[in-house]
């Protein structure tokens, strides 16, 4: 990365202008920040690259110079940004403030009151398992699952009869500080949740945690053509805040794999296995589907790997919008040994077919041909 112009480091032509320049630092700024990427070395580089690639670019004066000079004739301006006062600390700050929301321009904001804070969030996710078949065709499922609510002995503050006392980690600021390089970045305080109080005493009810954990089971009704990563929402039945309003519950879906099928979005595949006189004369056969039986008719002279299509019998799409293909794909096996009669009917075979079963006798006539030529 050391190696990159400003211009590669930002991924922008060295013709753009400022807005481009600006809307791609802030781009990668957002992607590597290590408030984002905590212990991340390679990432915590790459942010302060595209810092310094963006306080030379955003400066006309240093940019002329740079594009003339490259970083040897920024040297003598004592690094990057210093010749034009603290322009682009201040462009570089706003950039933050609007795109974080909190990083550098969060003193302007004003703290939420600690006791309307919940201490955790009022969306869940569960995961779910689903069979092959239960996600292909739909089904109903009861799900059982924890979910918080506040408690009320401490009123979901984690504290003992409620109060609350100054935090000692960022004395009541509800934010710390952290230091970049030359740039110093404020975020929410992890020991208060940005509240700026922390309990005086542990609420024994809830053991400080201001919530406590209830069980409830629920019946869904899972579409058909559920995917594998797929999400269901059901309204109303996440966790609950301080002042009662419930969050929602998000089913997130893993499907098993199938022994013969497999699935590709709302396709369907399946490997036919089939026996070479029966590709070689043009068989028909049954295979199976997802809702039956199908009859494959094979072409005379069937070829390996060769796919058969059938439009519409693959599986429902899950948004409503239409069906996938079954696609059957062709998979010729021969005999692994031959007995006397056998050898005899096959040999008996070939040569019925006279020239046309000795094709390499044609192709490889001339090659040996040309071949001798060469040490006459």
């Amino acid at each position: 990365m050391e190696e990159m112009s400003y211009y590669e480091i930002l991924e922008v032509s060295q013709n753009a202008d400022k807005s481009t320049i600006k809307k791609a630092y802030r781009k990668l700024a957002k992607q590597y920040h290590p408030d984002k990427n905590p212990g991340d070395s390679e990432a915590e580089h790459k942010f302060k690259l595209c810092n310094e690639a963006y306080q030379c670019l955003s400066d006309d004066k240093q940019r002329s110079i740079y594009d003339r000079y490259g970083k040897e004739g920024l040297q003598g301006m004592g690094g990057s940004g210093r010749s034009s006062g603290m322009g682009g600390f201040e462009d570089l700050g706003a950039i933050f403030e609007e795109m974080m929301g909190g990083f550098g321009g969060g003193r302007s904001r004003r703290r939420q009151n600690p006791a309307d804070m919940d201490k955790y969030q009022l969306d869940m996710n569960i995961n779910m398992s689903l069979s092959f078949h239960e996600a292909i065709f739909g089904c109903e499922k009861e799900v059982t699952y924890n979910y918080k609510d506040s408690c009320k002995s401490c009123n979901g503050t984690g504290a003992k009869d409620g109060k609350l006392s100054t935090c000692k980690q960022c004395g009541g600021q509800g934010q710390v500080h952290m230091q970049q390089g030359f740039m110093t970045f404020s975020q929410t305080c992890p020991a208060c949740n940005g509240s700026g109080s922390a309990p005086a005493d542990k609420c024994p009810d809830c053991n400080g945690s201001g919530y406590e954990e209830k069980r409830e089971t629920v019946t869904l009704k899972v579409p058909k053509g559920i995917d594998d990563g797929n999400r269901l929402r059901v309204s109303g039945k996440g966790n609950v805040s301080k002042r009662g309003n419930r969050g929602d519950l998000y089913v997130t879906f893993e499907v098993k794999s199938d022994k013969h099928f497999i699935r590709n979005g709302n396709d369907i595949h399946i490997e036919i296995p089939v026996f070479f006189t029966q590709a070689i004369t043009g068989d028909t056969i049954t295979i199976p589907s997802l809702t039956g039986e199908l009859e494959l008719r094979l072409e005379v002279g069937t070829r390996d790997k060769q796919q058969f299509t059938f439009r519409g019998e693959g599986i429902d799409d899950v948004h409503g919008h239409g069906k996938g293909d079954l696609i059957a794909h062709i998979s010729i096996t021969y005999p692994k040994s031959l007995d006397a009669k056998q050898k005899e009917l096959i040999a008996e075979l070939q040569e019925s077919f006279g020239i046309e079963s000795k094709p390499h006798e044609s192709v490889l006539d001339s090659a040996i041909d040309k071949m001798k030529s060469w040490f006459k």
